[in-house]
């Protein structure tokens, strides 16, 4: 079937979806994963398998974009006022998140499941931690807007979330380098930690150096939003593409040229705009429907323990790491109390990751299990997460 024509399929049915996520009042994007889940393989057999196996490059190409939108939530404006507590409150809730995810998967290997041997648990342990620091910022800006909420706790929690995203994106970078050494070596010296940080400052340099060439470039379109837009596309591309090449981190690249842009140009909230009215759409209909087309549902029906043991110990994560770092910071009890409920919502970002993985050849055999996991357990946090954000966020309103 030619691709051009199952795209086309897919934006149709993906604006049928939208509509009728609306009139439900859910989440479009479980929507687009139930929608990707019925027009794919183990469903209706709309779209072929050779579709989803031949065509990576929308999977990347989405992922550069959402990398970028996640660096550029790390405004200045953003995180200036509550920037140290913000710092240290987004590490604890995500190192928290990644220490019990990692230490559940590890111990209760036995009893999830995995066909996998012994040997290999510590990989999947880490890989699953790695995971599960990363909150949808989507979904929880969505609820603001839907409650009409502009206050300093709602500052705050973005702030949060953008920090932890971009974390997040650091611990998988790292974790994902530990194993491609470690595998490399067949054993773990401290002497790894020493090839893993040149490949990380040159991932952050391509990032700086690409967001400063396009904010140069951007500059000779001075009055033209679009050109700018599409420009910026273009240097996006390039330098997640150059980090692969050079097996690099592209993911990191590409979110630190997000923050560059970000903070540096004055006009790139303009082109941000553009994304968030034209192309945000375009690609998250694909990339959730696709990214949903490559779940098993006959591998994940086998192992129901892991989806569970994921979203409960993620939330214990959260929640308990929330709470130190506001009793270390001195933050308001309510934070303290709160603020790692309302960051169950997980989507994009960690199914992103969690693709990542199939472009890494020692790593690709874990991939499977992996996105299955995460696509199934980002139905559930998307699902069941939109509640408990609107909830905390309705309690402090009413404080």
């Amino acid at each position: 079937m030619d691709p051009l024509l199952i795209i086309g399929v897919i934006f149709l049915y993906g604006a049928l979806v939208k509509f009728i996520s609306i009139k439900l009042k859910i989440l479009y994007v479980v929507g687009y994963l139930l929608l990707g889940i019925i027009i794919g393989p183990q469903g209706l057999n709309i779209v072929p398998r050779d579709f989803i196996e031949e065509n990576s490059v929308i999977i990347d190409l989405s992922l550069a974009i959402i990398s970028v939108l996640v660096g550029a939530n790390l405004h200045y404006k953003i995180l200036k006022n509550h920037i140290k507590l913000i710092v240290f409150i987004s590490f604890f809730e995500s190192f928290f998140a990644f220490l019990l995810i990692s230490c559940a998967f590890y111990f209760l290997f036995d009893y999830l499941e995995f066909n996998f041997n012994k040997e290999y648990r510590f990989i999947i342990a880490i890989l699953f931690g790695a995971l599960s620091s990363a909150t949808a910022p989507a979904t929880i800006l969505a609820i603001m807007h839907e409650l009409k909420i502009k206050n300093s706790f709602s500052s705050f929690l973005l702030g949060t979330v953008a920090m932890d995203n971009a974390l997040a994106l650091i611990f998988f970078s790292f974790v994902v380098m530990i194993l491609k050494v470690t595998l490399a070596s067949s054993s773990f010296e401290i002497s790894n930690f020493f090839v893993i940080f040149p490949k990380l400052f040159y991932s952050l340099l391509l990032g700086i150096v690409g967001g400063i060439f396009s904010i140069l470039i951007d500059k000779i379109f001075q009055n033209y939003r679009t050109i700018k837009t599409t420009s910026t596309l273009g240097v996006v591309f390039i330098v997640f593409s150059l980090s692969k090449i050079f097996n690099l981190e592209p993911l990191l690249s590409a979110l630190i040229m997000g923050v560059v842009m970000a903070n540096l140009s004055k006009e790139f909230y303009l082109v941000r705009k553009e994304f968030d009215h034209h192309l945000k759409d375009i690609i998250f209909v694909l990339f959730f429907t696709v990214s949903a087309m490559h779940l098993n549902l006959g591998l994940l029906t086998l192992m129901p323990f892991v989806v569970i043991t994921y979203v409960v110990f993620r939330v214990i994560g959260k929640v308990v790491g929330a709470f130190v770092g506001g009793k270390l910071t001195k933050s308001s009890s309510f934070i303290q109390k709160y603020l790692g409920i309302a960051l169950f919502p997980q989507a994009g970002i960690a199914i992103g990751l969690a693709f990542s993985l199939k472009d890494e050849p020692s790593l690709s055999a874990f991939a499977p299990i992996v996105i299955n996991v995460i696509i199934a357990t980002t139905i559930i946090h998307e699902v069941i997460g939109p509640f408990l954000t609107r909830y905390v966020l309705k309690k402090q309103q009413n404080l």
